[in-house]
């Protein structure tokens, strides 16, 4: 397979000794928690740190490929022997994502959602021709960029347990075009931000979509799940970027979406934006990029109240005044965030000699021209203060700026000490946040509150729109070791009902999946979801395409 960095068998990354047969874990978690903050989550969740390491990846199971001969020297006769593999590792390294209960499966050792092979078109034609044939064979096809789904957006579940294939995008992952005067850039869908960035960064370009998961995932994951970046305030979410891409489908080959704009009927490229590997495999895409802003500055506010902290954001919504970068953590998260700073006891003392102490912790981002920057700074600042917003300065925002990929890693050390750890997010409009807010956080305290132990629920505002914003949750808390999946299954559940009942959004970047699937048809309706099976039918007609995400059964 093509040298690429990768993430680890069973936890974020990087790909390093879990490869030679080790088992994949965090740092150690003297090292990566302060004394304060493992103190701290001690107390509040009842927890007892301990030793929960997975298994050694020699030791994780998984059956042998089920893909038949004559399946397999089709593949090879269409892609060559090369880039057709059924091998241990090859399987391992595509099975499932990256979600909480993709982590724990495969840390106790389960990889039944391998797929049965792994291959690699190179070109739209390659990839067409496959899936053609993986129609007529009957093998299922699950789209594979870096793999970092967290709703098992690649579990290839098949109602009729046929063999399934990885398409592993790795060898369409090339800059192949730039058009400077329109400020487009035509990439391969295996493609990686950083890759992208290096490239544009040559011409005085950026792309600017930098979601959690910039390190590792694809352009062409970011536009099947219609992502948002950190930067989505400013600069749009991934879609708002794109326009346009190739989809190669079992039925043929889509062109779709016409720059820079066009009035011919309904726009089919919303169609494959979002569409979750459901119809075809996107085999190129044409992204609108942009000068690299000259300047960026990123600072810290505090407030007292998580409300007074919402009202001032609305405010900067109502007079267009939204940064580039916003995100305000409530009491709990911005506790949480002081205790594993270091160098953090001077900024706590000075939240509290402000009467912030117990308050929330708002980081903005700006970008641009300086004259532009400087203006829209110092606009917003007034309305911030008007709304009893406190000036932290740079340190703060720079210190998450130089820390926002950092999560995910700190995650697989948390879960090796018997912590279940898990996020979820959801977007309303102002009106409904507050209420929003409110019934997810109760759903999870009580649905994860038991023998005197409780969840740690912290919450923050992010990407924010003139009508509403999103909100991004975290759970921490002490696993039960007996029946871990089932206690995530039953949060998650309480959580979504929670949720929608309160008027937020099924997802607001993370996509359905095979995870919030029961319940697409209550944010888009019955009738809705019959369009997008009759989309499906026509392109898929043997519903090879990665069956088990997005509609539901």
């Amino acid at each position: 397979m093509p040298e690429q960095p990768e993430l680890t068998i069973q936890g974020w990354g990087p790909a390093g000794p879990d490869a030679d047969g080790q088992a994949g874990g965090g740092a150690d978690l003297e090292a990566a928690v302060p004394r304060t903050a493992r103190r701290y989550l001690a107390k509040e969740l009842g927890w007892s740190p301990r030793p929960t390491p997975p298994v050694a990846v020699a030791d994780i199971r998984l059956g042998p490929s089920r893909l038949t001969e004559e399946a397999r020297t089709a593949l090879v006769d269409l892609l060559g022997a090369e880039n057709v593999h059924t091998d241990r590792e090859s399987r391992l390294r595509r099975a499932g994502g990256k979600s909480y209960l993709d982590l724990l499966r495969r840390r106790e050792g389960d990889a039944s959602d391998a797929p049965d092979a792994v291959v690699a078109p190179g070109t739209t034609e390659e990839t067409a021709a496959l899936l053609s044939a993986c129609s007529e064979l009957g093998v299922v096809v699950v789209p594979f960029g870096g793999g970092t789904s967290v709703v098992g957006g690649l579990a290839g579940i098949d109602p009729d347990d046929r063999p399934s294939v990885a398409v592993d995008l790795g060898r369409m992952a090339s800059v192949q075009a730039l058009d400077l005067p329109s400020s487009l850039v035509t990439v391969g869908p295996g493609l990686r931000g950083p890759a992208l960035e290096q490239a544009l960064a040559a011409e005085g370009l950026t792309f600017g979509h930098l979601p959690q998961s910039w390190e590792f995932a694809t352009l062409g994951g970011y536009a099947a799940t219609r992502s948002a970046g950190q930067s989505s305030t400013g600069v749009g979410r991934f879609g708002d970027l794109v326009a346009g891409l190739t989809l190669a489908t079992p039925s043929g080959v889509l062109e779709l979406g016409h720059p820079p704009a066009s009035a011919a009927g309904p726009d089919l490229l919303g169609l494959a934006l979002g569409s979750e590997g459901i119809l075809g495999v996107i085999t190129e895409l044409r992204l609108r990029v942009r000068p690299k802003p000259p300047v960026s500055s990123y600072e810290g506010w505090s407030f007292r109240t998580w409300p007074a902290g919402l009202a001032a954001i609305q405010q900067l919504a109502r007079h267009d005044l939204l940064p580039d970068v916003v995100r305000l953590s409530d009491q709990d998260e911005t506790r949480a965030t002081l205790l594993m700073a270091s160098g953090a006891r001077m900024l706590r003392t000075t939240l509290r000699t402000r009467g912030h102490g117990e308050g929330c912790l708002l980081v903005v981002g700006w970008e641009g021209l300086p004259t532009m920057v400087r203006a829209r700074m110092q606009s917003a600042a007034s309305l911030l203060r008007d709304g009893g917003g406190h000036r932290l300065g740079r340190r703060v925002g720079e210190s998450w700026k130089r820390h926002r990929f950092q999560a995910p890693y700190l995650r697989d050390t948390l879960m090796d000490a018997g912590l279940l750890v898990e996020t979820l997010e959801t977007a309303a409009t102002w009106s409904a946040l507050p209420t929003v807010y409110d019934a997810v956080r109760r759903a999870l305290r009580e649905s994860l509150t038991r023998d005197g132990r409780r969840p740690l629920v912290m919450s923050h505002l992010s990407h924010g729109y003139p009508t509403g914003a999103s909100l991004y949750v975290t759970v921490v808390a002490d696993r039960d070791d007996a029946l871990p999946i089932q206690q995530w299954l039953g949060a998650k559940r309480a959580a979504t009902d929670a949720l929608l009942g309160a008027g937020g959004t099924l997802t607001h970047h993370h996509a359905v999946g095979a995870v919030h699937r029961p319940w697409l048809e209550r944010e888009v309706g019955p009738l809705g979801v019959e369009v997008l099976r009759a989309v499906k039918q026509r392109l898929d007609p043997q519903g090879i395409c990665n069956p088990g995400v997005l509609l539901p059964d």
